[in-house]
């Protein structure tokens, strides 16, 4: 028995609090970059040495770590209109990240509920988990 074998249909650990307003799932980040969604952008939001170790690298995919967000803002302006799915480690950060660009006036944000972990164990194994 592996940990994808404890998941629920929505492919999150059996008891994870989930908001479907401010979040999104691995599986539906996956199903979103394999039906190549241009309107996506894919944020990593960790720091470099953590984006070093694994990461998604999906096309366009930026690497912003938090505490840079305020800072880079205005990087962000041309993304404003279109779907982001900010993701960290196992999925705080991200969801923090995702609250302040929304208070910043991005609408279609949202955080991957369980960060690279989750992605890890249900979608792509290969992914280093740490």
């Amino acid at each position: 028995m592996n940990d994808r074998d404890h998941l629920n249909e929505r492919g999150l650990p059996p008891g994870r609090p989930f908001d479907p307003d401010l979040e999104t799932t691995p599986r539906e980040v996956r199903d979103s970059l394999a039906a190549e969604e241009r309107n996506l952008v894919l944020i990593d939001c960790r720091r470099p040495d953590e984006h070093a170790l694994c990461a998604i690298n999906a096309p366009g995919e930026i690497l912003l770590p938090m505490h840079l967000t305020a800072a880079r803002l205005a990087d962000l302006e041309p993304h404003k209109d279109r779907g982001i799915v900010v993701y960290c480690h196992t999925g705080r950060r991200s969801l923090w990240v995702t609250r302040f660009l929304r208070d910043a006036g991005f609408r279609d944000v949202k955080s991957m509920a369980g960060g690279i972990d989750l992605w890890s164990v249900d979608i792509d194994p290969r992914v280093p988990r740490y």
